[in-house]
């Protein structure tokens, strides 16, 4: 309640990337005050049901935070402290770049949403990877996701080797590695999503990703593909055949969209914002409409990550029963604040047991029909 009434309407007086970097200054000060497990202890969800393996790797609950909250590795170790079993970095890319020219970034209250063109401002790869080498992680079961894109000033063409730059110098780092080729805001990305220049893109990261397993005596890095929402019915299908075709470990469905329809802000609003992609509440079905078409061509043979609208429990619960092994969220956690993820957490594992699973992965895709179905 402190965050609904006091907290988020005093942030909401500034612009949205102010306060942004305000709200997690004043964060990571007080966490250098050492009250880090404080936070830790305050919003675990102890529940042994949570607890899910994907991708190889075992996950404390479902929850976990997007990519783009923190683009440049900045706060890991803070965020992990509220309780997501992972926290996703980036977008980072193969060169430093500024992003576009502010502002970048709007609220949309009235439909619990929020449009963005930052245009993946980090610092690059290369500073990112020092960046990670000395901010270890406060505890051994946080795990690290890099979200990994083109940088703005290399042709499409060259997007690759942008991409295998990038993939190199942080593979020691990650515990697994998102491929984003579905962000808005950098011309020509989405064009990666493309039968040839995807299969391309993925086979030569793949390869890479088992040299440098090789070099470093260790197994090779999961790779997630993350997808828009606003992919036509032939291109879904394209990317579920190349996921199969590759091998490739998962995916994430779906990034934001540049769709506008159906809002409650007013369209002069909207029009006066501009481009951008739209997350939040808007995306909830959509997001849920796609997990469900994946899962089900997919068999469960691939997991999904589910993303998009996931703002409350409820939303977490049914992107679940659609066929997503994990959840991860962005805007709802800007709306809801700190307490958004124990919150999601306590739900999920309430769900849970009210259906009598005895764990996350068998109520995954259980909203798609059978015999497992759960209402």
């Amino acid at each position: 309640m402190l965050w609904q009434r006091i907290a988020r309407p005093l942030l909401f007086l500034l612009p949205a990337e102010r306060a942004h970097y305000f709200s997690m200054g004043m964060f990571k000060a007080i966490f250098a005050l050492g009250l880090g497990r404080l936070f830790r202890w305050r919003n675990r969800v102890n529940e042994p049901c949570l607890k899910t393996k994907v991708v190889g790797i075992d996950f404390q609950n479902p929850v976990g935070l997007a990519a783009g909250f923190d683009k440049d590795a900045r706060w890991f170790p803070q965020l992990a402290s509220l309780g997501f079993s992972h926290v996703e970095i980036g977008t980072i890319t193969g060169e430093a770049q500024p992003g576009n020219p502010q502002p970048r970034l709007f609220r949309l209250p009235a439909d619990q949403a929020i449009v963005n063109r930052m245009g993946f401002n980090n610092s690059g790869s290369d500073a990112v990877a020092r960046r990670l080498a000395v901010t270890p992680k406060a505890n051994a079961a946080d795990i690290l996701g890099i979200n990994i894109g083109k940088t703005k000033v290399v042709p499409v063409e060259d997007a690759t080797q942008d991409y295998l730059v990038s993939f190199e110098k942080l593979f020691t780092y990650a515990d697994y590695f998102t491929v984003n080729v579905s962000s808005p805001n950098t011309p020509g990305l989405r064009t990666l999503q493309n039968r040839e220049p995807l299969i391309d893109l993925l086979s030569k990261l793949i390869t890479l990703n088992r040299d440098l397993a090789i070099d470093h005596e260790c197994s090779p890095k999961p790779i997630l593909l993350k997808i828009a929402p606003d992919v036509t019915e032939d291109q879904l299908s394209d990317i579920i055949l190349i996921l199969r075709e590759v091998e490739l470990d998962g995916v994430i469905a779906t990034n934001t969209t540049i769709e506008r329809s159906g809002l409650e802000t007013s369209d002069q609003v909207v029009a006066a914002i501009g481009n951008g992609g739209l997350s939040g509440a808007p995306l909830t079905t959509r997001s849920r409409e796609v997990v469900g078409k994946l899962y089900d061509q997919l068999k469960g043979d691939i997991p999904i990550i589910g993303v998009g609208g996931v703002m409350h429990g409820e939303d977490a619960w049914q992107l679940i029963r659609s066929g997503a092994a994990l959840v991860q969220l962005y805007t709802g956690f800007i709306y809801g604040g700190p307490g958004t993820v124990r919150q999601m957490n306590r739900y999920i594992a309430g769900k849970l047991k009210q259906h009598g699973f005895q764990s996350v992965a068998e109520a995954v895709g259980t909203g798609r029909g059978g015999a497992g179905d759960a209402k």
